[in-house]
């Protein structure tokens, strides 16, 4: 059931902008950082590797504020 305050977003909706942003991915969490000048979403693979998204990747996998379940 969706409701007017729900946290969770659907692929295509644009993330937050904000640095240090914590948004969850495919069951892992990403924090916006842009201490290069270039924003960029930094987390895990599911083997625990360094992995950094853009934007527009992030946006392709589909993002939440929330952790699922």
């Amino acid at each position: 059931m969706s409701t007017a305050d729900d946290t969770s977003a659907d692929t295509g909706t644009l993330p937050p902008t904000t640095p240090f942003t914590v948004v969850w991915s495919q069951g892992h969490p990403y924090v916006l950082d842009t201490a290069t000048g270039e924003s960029r979403w930094i987390g895990a693979d599911d083997r625990g590797r360094p992995i950094s998204l853009t934007h527009a990747d992030l946006q392709r996998r589909g993002w939440s504020l929330r952790p699922a379940g």
